[in-house]
């Protein structure tokens, strides 16, 4: 349970930094002059839409996953670890061709700031984090506490992450390579679900 709970915290910190789920807002609100206020108030928008997607696909795994816990009861701690270290060489395999949802901020002077706000709500709630699934899927099948603090975890750190680095950045003490961190997410994430599933072999 606590590699689970661990594994979870460090996959929503890194997501929150991934630049293509907080660059864009930041910026079109530089394109559109708006306030560091604004911009932390439509990252704010951006990121709730993001998480509650990612969330709503979680928790309908993890009640797949407490149906089937009577059934596989006597596999748990053997598919546990499988699923994670598998998922985990997908992503450390793919790492140099997995793509995040880009939104890009091109001309919208013409538009309105309602529609702006719209069209990132939009576009991040069609792109949901994938990468957390399988711990929603598992935590299901070990108590419905452990689906609901996975579900709470996922939701405060991306969202805190989010509006933390938006403002960062748009005071200018932001200096990073975005193009290398988003190569890297992967690489990172894939090892994180391996560490994952190693660790709950030892443990559990």
């Amino acid at each position: 349970m606590i590699e689970i709970l661990t594994g979870s915290i460090l996959i929503s910190l890194l997501h929150a930094t991934i630049p293509s789920h907080w660059l864009p807002v930041l910026a079109i609100g530089r394109q559109e002059n708006w306030t560091i206020k604004e911009v932390s108030q439509v990252t704010f928008i951006t990121a709730l839409a993001h998480a509650s997607s990612t969330v709503l696909i979680g928790v309908i795994l993890g009640l797949i996953g407490y149906k089937i816990s009577d059934h596989i009861d006597q596999i748990t701690h053997v598919a546990t670890p499988v699923i994670l270290i598998g998922m985990g060489l997908v992503f450390v395999y793919r790492h140099y061709t997995h793509k995040h949802f880009h939104l890009h901020g091109g001309s919208v002077s013409k538009d309105s700031k309602r529609n702006i706000i719209i069209s990132l709500f939009i576009a991040m709630f069609l792109s949901p984090c994938l990468e957390i699934e399988a711990y929603f899927l598992l935590a299901g099948t070990i108590s419905k506490w452990l689906l609901l603090s996975i579900a709470l975890i996922y939701f405060v750190f991306t969202i805190t992450g989010m509006i933390i680095l938006v403002r960062i950045a748009y005071k200018g003490l932001l200096k990073f390579n975005s193009h290398k961190l988003e190569h890297k997410a992967g690489m990172i994430t894939g090892f994180i679900l391996i560490a994952t599933g190693v660790l709950s072999i030892f443990i559990d």
